[in-house]
């Protein structure tokens, strides 16, 4: 409930990623690498760096896109929401609107409220900048058709 009234949007935009991080925290005594994926909702525990690709559809920018996460960075959670993937509700038109948090319910709850700010590829740093003042999203990733706009502490790598 905390992760959606800091994005702005109802407690249901955060379940998927609330249930993620409960799996995956649940499970870390018995295993030192946990990647929970529920629904482009990820919770991320390695040892090792991970690189996470990017679906967005029918987007030419669609599995071309990697984020580097960092082993010391984690736990931590990756969350898309998508207007144009998967049956979930977006009032925008993102392809893929993934945020990066410490909370996975928070960036599943910034995912759906950043990604319902966009309405057209003009929209991009605007959605961007609100985004990033949740407080606890480190970083956002947006794809909109063929235009991609970054922010806050994502690393992207070569496909």
């Amino acid at each position: 409930m905390k992760a959606s009234v800091k994005a702005g949007v109802g407690p249901m935009a955060a379940v998927a990623g609330a249930v993620a991080e409960h799996v995956g925290r649940d499970l870390l005594p018995h295993s030192r690498n946990v990647i929970i994926e529920n629904g482009g909702d990820i919770y991320l525990k390695s040892m090792d760096d991970v690189n996470i690709g990017l679906f967005a559809g029918r987007s030419p920018l669609s599995d071309r896109v990697l984020i580097k996460v960092r082993n010391v960075q984690m736990p931590l959670g990756i969350c898309t929401s998508s207007a144009t993937v998967g049956h979930s509700l977006s009032f925008g038109c993102a392809d893929a609107c993934c945020v990066k948090s410490g909370s996975v319910a928070l960036a599943d709850a910034a995912a759906t409220a950043v990604g319902n700010l966009v309405k057209s590829k003009r929209d991009l740093r605007n959605a961007l900048k609100a985004g990033m003042a949740i407080e606890g999203v480190l970083g956002i990733i947006i794809i909109v058709g063929d235009q991609l706009g970054v922010m806050g502490d994502i690393e992207l790598v070569g496909n």
